[in-house]
């Protein structure tokens, strides 16, 4: 094996322990360890049954040969017994490794949703190039992960079991065969790793993305089944999802010009053990030295012996596989663990009882281009602020870093706790769940009397909405029921159950009447919620003291609302600073 494909294996086994070390070193570790010590109890009965099945088949063999009757049913009763003790032992070997198995997945599971959902890094992946997929890694990748590794640690150690087990029977009866079979294994196992190893766990990581990335296309059109009827964009997404699926034809393709080399030298390597151990032992068997039946036994023990010595040479396929898989869980751990570490993003959060925003300056990543340049604004309780200009100017990535997503740029953001303001954009989020649950949400467990819930729902012109669902209780999926005037006035009632101190809004009124949008701010106004609000209306511009008006070049202009002005609109230029940064 060269040097280079020594670290390529060490590197594999590093990324493999470092995903796997937590688990068996965590707070799960005395269950996993126990199931793990009586999977290799179980395995090792396993392998003596699998000795006293293959001594048996010999002496049943041989006593047909010699025509020996009390032979043959003395071995039969002996096999009959056998059975009945070894049947348990297999039955509950595979159950307990399933259950370990499914023990490790959920633990594995829960710890990547955790640091999934952790600082809202799902978000920041959304934008991230070097990640794909990450719901099939967690849904997928981890399944095969578990499952695998104890597939390959258990056919480790039960080939060491079957070495020690059978090499006593094999020796026995050929030294020669014993010796021949060592060298048979150690050539196998160098042909196929040294021909076969690097190039198929790169062609099953590609199979594995562009799997993912065709599922994923299909997933769009199912979710976005409405807009592209409207575009009638269907060919356009199905020469899309095509696209996808070519690739993954195509290396797939890859994948079985790879396998059908492997398969040659695995089934020719296979096939020659069926006769190879009875070539060797055959003078000696036709010289009357052995029985019949040790031709049995011997075959038996070659085989058995081989399997073990060349485990890694039969499962090399899904050996591939499962490394492809070892490499993207890495990856997707990698960057979960770093996702905070980003050259470039200097914006400073700090707990404050107000909205202060000192010199912050927000870029787009990877460009060149500055959306806001050392902006500096307060809003205290009570003192609204309506942000307008242009789209593209930076409006919703203000509010995005606000909220802490957008990291780009530098400055210092200081706000309150975050469960004291409540974040609106412009397409609600619609939970599948009751309509009790998506009032309420993201706190659902909170106790509101259904009284509340109704009045609350007149109040923002939804007065029908319980009868139409069916009552508070029933499930359904809102997203699809609801039109999107109704989904953001079902969102500005969770902001009056919710009475935060905060209310941030990113045009999540854009789909409303006037009369609508009018009154749901004036609901607002009386909640006593300080509001910040992303819109390209005038109107709900007088339900904020200060508007901040974006120029898109990364200057930006800050006035005080004139309470006497029509409609609430924002005066002219000339009524306040322009500020030019950058």
């Amino acid at each position: 094996m060269t040097e280079k494909a020594r670290n390529f294996d060490r590197r594999l086994w590093s990324r493999f322990w470092q995903i796997a070390r937590p688990y068996w070193f965590g707070e799960e570790k005395w269950k996993a360890r126990l199931l793990l010590a009586l999977l290799v109890v179980l395995l090792v009965g396993r392998t003596e049954f699998n000795v006293l099945f293959n001594q048996q088949s010999g002496d049943f063999t041989s006593a047909l040969a010699e025509r020996d009757p009390a032979r043959f049913w003395r071995t039969m009763r002996w096999f009959g017994l056998t059975l009945l003790c070894g049947v348990p032992i297999y039955a509950y070997y595979y159950y307990v490794r399933d259950r370990l198995g499914i023990a490790w997945r959920r633990w594995l599971t829960q710890h990547f949703l955790a640091k999934y959902l952790d600082k809202r890094a799902f978000y920041t992946l959304s934008t991230n190039d070097a990640v794909d997929n990450p719901d099939q890694r967690i849904a997928e990748d981890i399944n095969s992960f578990s499952t695998r590794s104890l597939l390959f640690l258990l056919e480790i150690v039960g080939a060491i079991l079957q070495l020690a087990a059978f090499s006593g029977v094999l020796w026995s009866i050929s030294r020669t065969l014993v010796a021949i079979l060592v060298a048979y294994a150690v050539f196998g196992t160098l042909v196929t790793f040294g021909v076969f190893a690097k190039p198929l766990i790169g062609i099953n990581y590609q199979q594995l993305r562009r799997e993912a990335d065709f599922r994923f296309g299909l997933v769009r059109i199912r979710e976005n089944a409405e807009a592209i009827a409207f575009y009638r964009g269907e060919r356009r997404e199905g020469a899309n999802v095509s696209e996808r699926f070519r690739l993954v034809y195509e290396n797939y393709l890859r994948l079985l010009r790879r396998t059908v080399g492997l398969n040659l030298v695995q089934y020719a390597y296979t096939f020659v053990t069926y006769a190879l151990p009875s070539v060797v032992i055959a003078p000696r068997i036709i010289s009357g030295e052995l029985e019949v039946g040790r031709a049995v036994t011997a075959g038996g023990a070659f085989t058995a012996m081989l399997g073990a010595l060349t485990v890694f040479v039969d499962k090399f396929e899904t050996l591939s596989a499962f490394a492809a898989g070892i490499e993207r869980l890495h990856g997707f751990a990698k960057v979960l663990e770093h996702d905070g570490d980003r050259p470039g993003e200097d914006i400073e959060w700090l707990e404050h009882e107000s909205l202060e925003l000192e010199n912050v300056t927000l870029k787009i990543p990877q460009q060149e281009r500055t959306l806001v340049s050392e902006l500096n604004v307060t809003v205290g309780e009570g003192e609204g602020l309506a942000i307008v200009g242009a789209s593209g100017g930076g409006k919703s990535s203000l509010l995005r870093a606000v909220a802490g997503f957008w990291r780009a740029g530098s400055g210092i953001i200081r706000r309150p706790r975050l469960e004291h303001m409540l974040f609106l954009p412009q397409r609600p989020y619609m939970i599948i769940d009751t309509l009790r649950r998506q009032l309420l949400y993201p706190r659902v467990d909170r106790e509101v009397s259904d009284e509340e819930l109704r009045e609350v729902l007149v109040k923002v012109n939804l007065p029908d909405i319980v009868e139409r669902c069916g009552g508070l209780d029933v499930t359904l999926d809102f997203g699809k029921i609801l039109s999107l005037g109704e989904q953001q006035r079902l969102a500005i009632a969770r902001v009056l159950l919710a009475k935060p101190r905060y209310t941030v809004l990113d045009e999540a009124t854009s789909a409303l009447d006037l009369a609508n949008e009018a009154a749901l701010y004036a609901l607002l106004a009386e909640l006593e919620t300080t509001l910040v609000s992303v819109t390209h209306r005038g109107a709900p511009v007088r339900h904020h003291r200060q508007v901040l008006e974006l120029h898109g070049d990364g200057s930006w202009t800050l006035r005080e609302v004139d309470p006497s002005g029509v409609h609430g609109e924002p005066p002219s230029d000339d009524a306040g600073t322009r500020f030019s940064r950058g």
